[in-house]
């Protein structure tokens, strides 16, 4: 590994503390420590009048005299939790997303570990010198207690645990002491370790044990990037493969190869819950060299977490598969990490630092001198422009698996379908009639809708007025289930109107449809059909949703309904009808990214049809059947989309053409949120003019959530680095008005 922190100098180390600001402080290394002191680890440090838990961050290179400094309290763990590269990359994502080294602790270690949870001991007992019968009997009278865990100890077949036998048979803990003192009994600790290794989102998937032969398409790509391996040096490899071309057996051998050879991997993914059938490939298929995989995922529980964190870094688990948090695993010899699906904007975190778990990705590889691929159908334009720059290495694989045909794909014109159309103006003839020959022939059927919820709005025909959530400027949406009016910002809950709130009219209607009118609208035409609504209504338990994808799988449901949950990562070979409801809906979003996003979502929720032998049908309902991204999609031609899309990026100079950095005000008062937007401006533009173009202030598409108003301003630069050295100081001189909170978005995905 290289040296990324310069020569170490004994008797100084840098430790970045958990509540002591953004930076690192210097502390003195107590004698003791000095020859086992390593970056990484946890130490408690002095810091003020407290005692802080902190991370050891470095060994400056020109240390201040050590006999002016205080000193480190003591070591908290021997074994390190972060890895000398993921130390460095914190300090890069400090500086460009704009924010504390210590924000940056809070996202890369998990709360147990920087709270101080120590790991839990399993203690085991063994009779080691069990006393002569006389001596045992006088023990029966003296000290009754003893001789009952001697009896106890004397019946176990092996090692008994220490907890589990002072619970069953009722003797205190001075009992077992007295007998370890003694020598009668022998004591051993060892760490239990409550590592998620068979996590329940990898169970019940049907998964190859062995891997089948490579295509070769597949082996071609395994090459190319095996060659980046062997080289030992950073390359990012974009795997453009269209859905059902195999890309994930290119994973897993490459991972097979990096674990063979005694390294360990990084597999991020969009959402784990959604990758049951990878996780459990991966793990069956690395049975063989006894490489134990970790799931890092949020249902884990804290000391889940931190065990889990532990075995990562003590080598005891190789291959980690997660979220976007994943990156930062302190695995040791880390030589490959995957993003799948890497143009998902699951990837980029919501809150500070709003780092990309891609781009992090990336740079971690960077930093290490180890590949990186990042795999998609639709990768993003900014990966796919540094794929036609020659920055990325493109590895493409056009083909399905066994030359298995691309869905047919067709578009109805609702526009001139509703005239057809009686009673219901949901589901269009053509899909309608598509549902009942795949029910009659027995075959599966996915229909994707990105609207959950049974109506989403409310209007009044008398006095026009819609109801609106009190805390954020959204219409409500009705659930049929338990008849109340969500919002789907704030998740504000009321009982649904039955009268205009305004007017007091009982015409009231509800108007538009989510996926529980969907599913009321199938049972109404196909009453025997056996339907699966998978939203985030239906999922809300542990395992629900890993329990209705292997019911489908084995036949048990003819039709799945579901929103963005179903539209990636799965892969059913009995589906041979896709059918999305309205293709629009992306499209009405005020974002330039609207397009790029509406032909990822329709590419890949048609790629769910016709993966196995039965050739699949796509049929999209769209009311704008004529825009790029459903032409684009309808002729699967990802790289004619991607050239129009850049052209138009490239005309009004946004992203990947340039760096999106958004600045987000917001506030109760919304005057005051106004005008300190506004003289912001002013003085940005004042003191650093030309730095860069500034559009805005203006509302926020969603002016309001959760009783804050909202206004944002857009920042377009070529360089995020310089533009942040430049508006940083002058934030935190200008911007101290408490009732009003700004954050900086640094390649900004999310523009409402």
């Amino acid at each position: 590994m290289p040296d990324l922190f310069g020569e170490i100098e004994p008797g100084v180390a840098e430790v970045v503390p958990f509540d002591g600001g953004a930076r690192a402080y210097s502390y003195s290394v107590p004698a003791a420590l000095k020859d086992t002191l390593q970056v990484g680890q946890l130490v408690r440090v002095p810091l003020g009048g407290r005692v802080s838990l902190g991370v050891v961050w470095r060994y400056p290179a020109e240390p201040p005299p050590a006999a002016k400094l205080r000193s480190i309290i003591l070591l908290e763990h021997e074994q390190p939790v972060m890895t000398p590269d993921c130390c460095k990359l914190a300090e890069w994502m400090a500086g460009y997303y704009g924010c504390g080294l210590n924000s940056v602790l809070e996202t890369v270690l998990p709360a147990a570990i920087r709270k101080g949870v120590r790991p839990v001991l399993r203690r085991l007992l063994t009779l080691v010198a069990p006393p002569a019968p006389e001596a045992l009997e006088k023990l029966r009278r003296k000290a009754p207690r003893q001789a009952q865990v001697i009896d106890y100890l004397a019946g176990q077949p092996g090692p008994a645990d220490r907890a589990k036998m002072v619970d069953g048979i009722g003797v205190a803990q001075p009992a077992v002491d007295a007998l370890i003192k003694s020598g009668v009994v022998k004591e051993d600790a060892s760490v239990l370790w409550r590592v998620a290794y068979d996590d329940p989102f990898a169970e019940g998937e049907v998964v190859a044990a062995r891997g089948h032969d490579l295509n070769p398409q597949q082996v071609t790509a395994v090459a190319s990037i095996s060659a980046t391996l062997d080289s030992k040096a950073f390359r990012a490899h974009l795997l453009h493969g269209v859905t059902g071309s195999g890309k994930t057996e290119v994973y897993v051998a490459l991972i097979r190869k990096v674990v063979a050879e005694g390294g360990s991997a990084i597999f991020l993914v969009p959402e784990v819950a959604l990758t049951p059938q990878t996780v459990g490939r991966l793990r069956s298929r690395l049975a063989d060299l006894g490489a134990k995989v970790v799931v890092w995922h949020s249902h884990l529980s804290a000391g889940e977490r931190f065990d889990a964190w532990m075995a990562m870094s003590l080598g005891q688990a190789r291959v980690v598969v997660g979220a976007r948090s994943a990156v930062f695993a302190p695995l040791p010899n880390l030589r490959l990490i995957v993003v799948d699906e890497e143009h998902e904007p699951s990837f980029k975190q919501g809150e500070t630092p709003m780092y990309h778990g891609r781009d992090v990705a990336v740079m971690r590889a960077s930093m290490l001198g180890i590949p990186c691929v990042l795999g998609s159908a639709t990768p993003s334009l900014e990966t796919w422009k540094n794929a036609q720059a020659g920055r990325y290495v493109l590895d493409p694989m056009p083909k399905r698996v066994d030359d298995r045909p691309m869905p047919a794909f067709r578009i109805v014109d609702m526009r001139r379908e509703v005239l057809h159309l009686k009673g219901q103006h949901i589901l269009s003839r053509e899909l309608t009639d598509g549902i009942r020959e795949r029910l009659q022939r027995r075959e599966q059927s996915i229909l994707f809708l990105n609207r959950r919820g049974h109506s989403r709005s409310l209007v009044c025909p008398d006095c026009g007025e819609s109801v609106q959530c009190a805390r954020c400027s959204v219409s409500l949406t009705l659930h049929r289930t338990d008849d109340t009016a969500r919002c789907h910002l704030c998740n504000h809950q009321e009982r649904a109107p039955v009268v205009c709130p305004q007017c007091r009219s009982p015409k009231v209607r509800w108007k538009g449809y989510g996926t529980q009118k969907v599913e009321e609208t199938i049972a109404h035409l196909f009453p025997r059909a056996k339907v699966a609504r998978i939203d985030a209504d239906t999922m809300s338990k542990k395992d629900r949703f890993r329990q209705v994808l292997s019911d489908f799988r084995a036949g048990k449901y003819d039709l799945l309904l579901g929103t963005q949950m179903i539209a990636k990562g799965l892969d059913f070979p009995r589906v041979t009808l896709v059918g999305i409801i309205d293709a629009d809906l992306s499209l009405q979003l005020p974002d330039f990214r609207a397009g790029e996003r509406t032909f990822q979502l329709l590419t890949q929720v048609a790629g769910r049809a016709g993966r196995g032998d039965l050739e699949g049908v796509v049929v999209v309902q769209s009311f704008q059947p004529a825009t790029d991204p459903i032409q684009f999609a309808k002729r699967l031609d990802f790289e004619g989309f991607a050239a129009a899309e850049l052209e138009r990026r490239a005309e009004f100079g946004y992203p990947p053409d340039r760096h999106l950095i958004r600045h987000v005000f917001r506030g109760r008062n919304a005057e005051k949120v106004n005008f300190v937007a506004e003289a912001w401006v002013k003085e940005l533009e004042r003191l650093h003019p030309g730095v860069a173009e500034v559009r805005g202030p203006a509302p926020c598409p969603f002016e309001k959530v959760q009783d804050q108003h909202r206004v944002h301003i857009w920042y377009l630069v070529s360089g995020v680095k310089s533009f942040l050295a430049a508006l940083l100081p002058l934030r935190a001189k200008v911007l101290r008005d408490e009732d009003v909170i700004d954050v900086i978005d640094v390649d900004a995905q999310d523009c409402a």
